[in-house]
């Protein structure tokens, strides 16, 4: 694999201690390359918010909100480097968030770190420390999202357990573990939730084409933790559904519209229609700031095209005819219609609807 977004490489960091993606060091981001994974465990250092959108754009680190945690961490760095002079400052942050906003679309956690960020900045800069309080209160903000991110994860994971059933088995799509958030998980954190409650569970990890993050990701978080996890090509769901060996689906969410539709990993869809007629619970977990009520439905998120390459190639080997044309949505939206329970760090709305959704926020 090309590596576009390189780093310093961290010496010393294990994810058996942190069990997170990210975390902050002395001005600087340092995030486990998932690109690499399950090879290699190989920690990076980003310096400013340049480098830290670049690895979020190339996949260093990926799940929304551990893209969200990793672009407020990254525009803190970055304040770090900018001019001293107060407008010079400010403008050097507002381009900063621009380009983190730009390096993927569809995440809404994102655009939500980015704007508390901005939010934090502009009061900070107006109070009486200037420059160096904005670039403290920037650095604070990002660890309170950081460390919230893990605990609204841990809710989702108690509300979630109670849907789970005693020996489920649990089909999940993607990879919406402790490597895609802040540490614990959302879909995985309903797992991890259950198990912790001392539920019998196992786990049918779809390998997720063409990025592999079922097969790479999830596979190797949970075979880690001992969980028991059975590694599936995606086009198996449906004769597993059949057979009558899945209990229910759990998947995570990239951004939730105004009246519930939630677009994920593409090929969550398909699974809900296989769920629906199977008549098996599909269930979607994320926490709240996955929620983007200024878009009605899910017709309005705007999805990501990603390179061709990620569909041609596994690794550096072709799997496909050199030129040939190359379809690729990084997500698809599942309408809300077919989800049972939509899972947040404050309870369930189920089934999602605009008013349950609105219910969510009642306490925000």
């Amino acid at each position: 694999m090309t590596i576009t977004s390189p780093g310093e490489v961290v010496a010393g960091a294990s994810w058996a201690e942190l069990q997170s993606p990210l975390y902050w060091d002395d001005g600087a981001v340092v995030m486990l390359d998932q690109r690499l994974l399950p090879g290699q465990e190989v920690w990076r250092r980003y310096r400013d918010d340049a480098e830290v959108a670049a690895a979020i754009r190339d996949m260093v680190i990926r799940g929304a909100p551990a893209i969200g945690c990793a672009a407020a961490m990254g525009l803190a760095a970055g304040a770090r480097q900018m001019p001293d002079e107060p407008a010079a400052f400010e403008r050097a942050f507002a381009r900063a968030c621009s380009g983190m906003a730009e390096s993927r679309p569809t995440a809404v956690n994102l655009f939500w770190a980015i704007d508390r960020q901005k939010a934090v900045f502009a009061r900070a800069l107006a109070g009486a420390g200037g420059v160096q309080a904005a670039r403290a209160a920037l650095e604070r903000e990002a660890l309170a999202i950081w460390r919230e991110d893990v605990d609204f994860c841990r809710a989702i994971g108690r509300f979630g357990a109670e849907l789970v059933k005693d020996g489920a088995h649990v089909l999940t799509h993607c990879n919406a573990g402790a490597l895609a958030t802040g540490g614990y998980g959302t879909a995985l954190g309903v797992v991890r939730g259950a198990v912790e409650a001392g539920k019998r569970i196992a786990v049918y990890a779809d390998e997720t084409r063409p990025y592999l993050q079922g097969a790479r990701l999830t596979a190797w978080e949970l075979s880690r933790e001992g969980i028991d996890v059975t590694l599936i090509c995606d086009n198996m769901a449906g004769a597993l559904m059949a057979k009558g060996e899945i209990s229910c689906v759990v998947v995570g969410a990239d951004r939730v519209a105004h009246n519930g539709d939630a677009a994920n990993k593409i090929g969550t869809y398909s699974l809900a229609v296989l769920a629906r007629h199977h008549e098996i619970p599909f269930y979607v977990a994320a926490p709240r700031s996955t929620i983007d009520r200024a878009i009605e439905t899910g017709a309005d998120i705007p999805i990501e095209q990603r390179a061709a390459r990620e569909v041609t190639h596994v690794g550096e080997t072709a799997i496909a005819p050199e030129g040939i044309k190359v379809a690729y949505p990084a997500f698809d939206v599942t309408p809300a219609a077919l989800i049972d329970a939509f899972i947040c760090e404050v309870g369930v709305a189920r089934p999602p609807s605009r008013a349950a959704i609105d219910a969510l926020f009642e306490d925000a």
